[in-house]
């Protein structure tokens, strides 16, 4: 009998459902972002991934999250001009983000009021609203003392 191999992230497991051969390169890509507390660009994940096998490369991060995305289980943040960042997309945890122009940090945040809001105009338009992602672009005011 076949022990099944252990499902490792979110990410990994979704793929899976898809029929995504999962390879030993894929599967430390999928755990380094699915296991970030940030939101980090390709570059930081190959760097993460690099240090625990030094075989990856560069190239293999950008394909591997191109794939990730192509099957809708990672999330592209775009930060208008720089690097996208990236993120594992959890159905049961819907958030938004605040991004800070200026240092490139991104926050996330959940309004009820917001969320209330946009089911309204979606109804009030005709619209049944299914999902949705918002990005929220800001520079942090500085306070005078």
């Amino acid at each position: 009998m076949k022990k099944n191999k252990k499902v490792t992230s979110r990410i990994e497991k979704l793929c899976a459902e898809n029929g995504v051969k999962f390879t030993h390169q894929r599967r430390i890509i999928a755990e380094v972002i699915s296991n970030s507390d940030d939101h980090p660009d390709a570059n930081e994940v190959y760097l993460r991934a690099n240090k625990i096998d030094s075989r990856i490369s560069l190239a293999t991060v950008y394909r591997t999250i191109k794939l990730f995305e192509e099957y809708n289980v990672l999330n592209r943040i775009e930060l208008g001009g720089k690097r996208a960042r990236y993120e594992e997309l959890n159905e049961d945890e819907h958030h938004d983000h605040l991004i800070d122009i200026d240092s490139g940090e991104i926050i996330e945040f959940v309004n009820e009021e917001i969320e209330n809001l946009q089911m309204k105009v979606a109804k009030k338009l005709g619209y049944e609203l299914v999902d949705h992602r918002m990005e929220l672009f800001g520079k942090k005011i500085l306070k005078k003392n």
